[in-house]
């Protein structure tokens, strides 16, 4: 490990800054679009301001330089770097829901090694290294016991019925389909930070996250990984940087999730079925 500084140390850092960029959070609940960034995306000022700000504070009080969402940064694969993500869950902040928070990781050539993901609506703040325990509003949680996937939460990623991109609509269709067979319930949040720092802190049995954003994945991995948890791939690949998607869950429920997932077959080859719901009747 090449991190200047303890972990512990960093970590507590990093938590300070979070808890002092809380307040303007909350100010800005509800800001509108500002930046457009392509289909259905965009960041608020918020976003910018905030991005702004914690990346000077960060790189001031740690020598660590910042990779964030909205302004990019250095390479995430060399050595200690912070991924910042400062509004996740951009359109529930929008509209005032309040599943979105401020996520942040440290990366030693690539490897979470620390994660930080706050909820201040909610006031939720999950944090750990990665060696554990994950805490919650700084008290440390138990780590993740063995569990079924037909006693577990599960949180679903982003969904478009239409969507072509690498994991279509027609697969998560599918995939929506059968884990709502067998998962006591589903639930979409809007904010893979939120789906995530849930995993880790024993709400959801499992999150499936189609997406790739490393601003997004990597706090939430790090606090799933500290929780005892279970993260790859949807393909059940051990999730790394470039990883396309992540599965997170807890001892049990991950192996069960997965066995799902590869049983549907590769992603790409549903990019031109028809999006409609499998067979059979679905669970409530």
């Amino acid at each position: 490990m090449s991190l200047p500084r303890d972990p512990h140390e960093l970590l507590s850092i990093a938590s300070g800054l979070l808890d002092a960029a809380q307040e303007r959070f909350l100010d800005g609940v509800g800001a509108p679009s500002a930046v457009s960034k392509g289909s259905r995306d965009f960041a608020t000022e918020l976003d910018l301001e905030l991005e702004r700000r914690l990346s000077a504070e960060l790189t001031e009080l740690t020598g660590i330089g910042v990779h964030g969402e909205e302004f990019g940064g250095q390479d995430l694969t060399e050595g200690p770097v912070w991924v910042l993500d400062p509004i996740d869950g951009t359109l529930n902040y929008s509209s005032g829901l309040p599943t979105a928070g401020m996520l942040l990781a440290l990366l030693d050539d690539g490897v979470p090694v620390l994660g930080l993901t706050w909820l201040p609506a909610m006031d939720r703040r999950y944090a750990a290294v990665v060696d554990g325990p994950v805490l919650c509003n700084g008290e440390a949680l138990p780590p993740l016991a063995k569990a079924s996937l037909s006693d577990s939460l599960v949180g679903f990623g982003a969904f478009n019925v239409d969507g072509r991109g690498p994991i279509p609509g027609a697969y998560r269709v599918r995939a929506l389909g059968e884990l709502s067979r067998v998962s006591r319930r589903l639930r979409m949040h809007g904010s893979t930070g939120a789906d995530l720092a849930f995993t880790a802190g024993g709400a959801l049995g499992a999150s499936v996250v189609f997406g790739h954003n490393p601003w997004d994945n990597a706090p939430g991995v790090a606090l799933v990984r500290a929780a005892g948890g279970v993260v790859t791939d949807l393909a059940g690949a051990p999730w790394h940087i470039g990883s396309t998607s992540v599965l997170a869950a807890a001892p049990g429920v991950h192996e069960e999730v997965l066995n799902i997932l590869v049983a549907l077959g590769d992603p790409g080859d549903y990019l031109d079925r028809d999006p409609g719901l499998p067979a059979g009747r679905l669970t409530q």
